[in-house]
């Protein structure tokens, strides 16, 4: 089985393997020999064809570059000897085509005085082609991995040569198959989605608030719900629809609802499209949303389940924006509430719009209430994705586990990290073909176990303190 060097950006390591394992699923080919290893942003995994490169480079939002593997070492030593090893996949191509070498290095600058002594390390391949810097038909990447540094003193003269490991192999490309013959231009696995990055920069966008995700996470999202076209995907907290520009990109058909109409409207004109479809056609895909409602998802219009193939999402949990639902924080009076009906017929009849009250939507109680939601709405093997804030000192694993329900399963839980505090990358995937009734939405009695996220907004603001040192 071939095997490809795999390099990263140097960003969220926890999001890689799930993204990966996201979309070779998406496409129906498996990866080989995975390490759970994200300490190095190189790694060595197997696949079936070039072709599968391509596919994880041209859509995984994490991946820099995907290289055909050759040899690795510990020293320049062990790695041509590993090389001299691999002759049979570079051999062929070694007379004809035209090629360049890459050397780069990651915690490391290497000298310039030493790029060349690298690459005439290698003159025993014996390349007769032509040195071509642009659009060469093979490209030949050595990488040399350094441990992150901690001490001043360590400059880069002093750490040359003292890697950890040294990676070598050639870019995944189509026309090198055809040495001797028309060579075509090449098909590269370079990590183009992470141009995405720049294009769905909220910056840029026409219509955006202060709780809009950034888009490299919201890519992220995307991936991990394995957004394709044909497929139908619902974000019931939709606010400024950061979640549904990338899901649309990618070419599935997007629902949006939220409690308050005015994050989805914006500030536009009557006459005007909503905020969120204003975006929507700068990117494109204003033709892929198919509606954008406003109601609370707890007292839902969904009368049939089994609807969407993937749910995702970036629940409120109170540091910018906090959730609500319909009701009110205190009961009325029977007197009151009289008063309260009369007061709406009136508004009716005036043609004024009547705003109902609503009260805090506990984080706990919601990403509970959210799968259960998503049992009764996805498709069976649909995935719910959604962002969970937890305090690092108190989490525990039970603490994503005990939200689970029957059909639910786990299928990645990736930490982004801000010190006291981060937020996880829950994707939960329904695992039953049964149909189940929609959920009540009923108050929750107390847990067992109070997971590190139970009132986040209240220990984010008081800096994660317990009440008492808080108070002093």
């Amino acid at each position: 089985m071939p095997s490809y060097l795999f390099i990263f950006a140097q960003t969220h390591a926890e999001f890689r393997l799930p993204e990966l394992e996201s979309i070779a699923e998406l496409h129906g080919f498996a990866i080989h020999n995975m390490s759970r290893d994200t300490s190095s942003p190189f790694a060595v995994y197997g696949l079936d064809s070039d072709e599968h490169a391509r596919i994880l480079a041209k859509r995984c939002i994490l991946l820099k570059h995907v290289y055909e593997f050759y040899a690795q070492g510990a020293t320049y030593e062990e790695l041509h000897s590993a090389n001299e090893k691999s002759r049979h996949l570079w051999s062929h191509y070694a007379q004809d085509a035209s090629f360049k070498f890459v050397v780069s290095a990651h915690n490391h600058t290497i000298p310039s005085s030493r790029h060349r002594t690298i690459m005439e390390s290698f003159n025993y391949m014996d390349f007769r082609g032509e040195i071509t810097l642009k659009n060469p038909q093979v490209t030949l990447g050595i990488f040399e991995d350094y441990e992150k540094s901690s001490h001043v003193s360590a400059t880069p003269s002093i750490r040359d040569s003292s890697f950890r490991q040294v990676y070598f192999g050639r870019l995944v490309s189509d026309n090198i198959f055809l040495v001797g013959g028309g060579i075509t231009g090449p098909q590269i696995a370079d990590g183009e989605a992470r141009s995405l990055i720049g294009v769905f920069d909220v910056k840029k966008r026409l219509y955006y608030g202060n709780t809009s995700m950034e888009s490299e996470v919201s890519l992220l999202m995307a991936n991990q719900a394995l957004a394709t076209s044909s497929k139908l995907i619902y974000d019931p907290f939709c606010g400024t629809g950061s979640m549904a520009y990338p899901v649309a990109y990618f070419g599935a058909q997007v629902y949006g609802s939220d409690i308050d109409g005015r994050q989805i409207r914006g500030k536009g004109g009557k006459d005007s499209p909503p905020g969120v479809l204003k975006a929507a056609q700068q990117y494109g895909v204003a033709d892929r949303i198919i509606d954008l409602c406003t109601f609370d998802v707890t007292v839902n219009p969904w009368r049939c389940g089994n609807l969407f193939d993937a749910i995702v999402t970036d629940p409120p949990y109170g540091v910018r924006a906090g959730a609500k639902r319909l009701g009110r924080k205190k009961e009325l009076s029977e007197e009151k509430k009289a008063a309260n009906i009369e007061h709406q017929r009136s508004a009716r009849n005036r043609l004024e719009p009547y705003i109902p009250p609503t009260k805090p939507y506990e984080l706990s109680a919601l990403v509970v209430d959210l799968v259960l939601l998503a049992r009764y709405l996805l498709k069976p093997k649909g995935r719910l994705v959604f962002f969970l804030p937890t305090v690092n000192e108190s989490y525990e694993e039970v603490d994503v586990h005990s939200m689970l329900c029957e059909g639910m399963t786990l299928v990645a839980n990736s930490l982004q990290d801000f010190g006291s505090w981060g937020r996880r990358l829950v994707t939960i995937r329904k695992d039953t073909e049964q149909d189940f009734a929609a959920p009540t939405f009923t108050e929750h009695a107390p847990p067992n176990h109070v997971p590190a996220h139970k009132d986040f907004r209240d220990q984010y603001f008081r800096g994660f303190k317990n009440p008492e040192a808080a108070q002093e």
